[in-house]
């Protein structure tokens, strides 16, 4: 006669391997949801160049030179352009930095993100092209400004990520 008592359930130790391989595969899984929450982050963050990419294209479009700061770009000092994730919204010679914080992670917060403008030299009619980071310039354009970006590139959005071979 078969004893019904040991076919009642797992053994204890087949729960500690299922145990131990959900763990493992909860640990492989951990840094990728990281990285996209933080691509997010930064990406929200982006948002609010936009308060100043106008007056740095009419600036350029007027003038046919680069603002110096937010104010000749007629935007809001930099202290004042800020949002949950950003802490500063600063143009410096035609480039936009944004500085993470208030409620970014703290693993970007304090770092840079750089949307430099790429301009048809000499041709001020000729609209702005944005690029992050160190995205390569357009043929036939120039970029303007410095680029302070100091976010690790696996945190970037693609498109702030410089894919092509060097």
């Amino acid at each position: 006669m078969r004893n019904p008592a040991k076919n009642a359930g797992f053994t204890w130790i087949e729960l500690t391997i299922v145990v131990a391989v959900i763990g493992i595969l909860a640990m492989m899984t951990i840094p990728g949801l990281q990285e996209n929450m933080l691509k997010r982050q930064v990406k929200e963050g982006m948002a609010l160049a936009d308060v100043a990419k106008g007056g740095v294209a009419k600036f350029w479009a007027a003038a046919a030179k680069m603002p110096v700061n937010n104010k000749d770009a007629g935007a809001p000092s930099s202290e004042k352009i800020v949002g949950s994730l950003v802490k500063d919204v600063a143009v410096d010679r035609g480039a936009i930095t944004i500085t993470f914080g208030n409620n970014a992670s703290k693993v970007i917060e304090g770092r840079k993100l750089t949307i430099r403008p790429a301009v048809v030299k000499d041709e001020p009619a000729v609209p702005v092209a944005w690029l992050c980071n160190d995205m390569p310039v357009p043929a036939g354009m120039e970029i303007r400004g410095a680029n302070q970006t100091d976010i690790e590139n696996r945190y970037l959005p693609l498109e702030c990520r410089n894919t092509a071979k060097k």
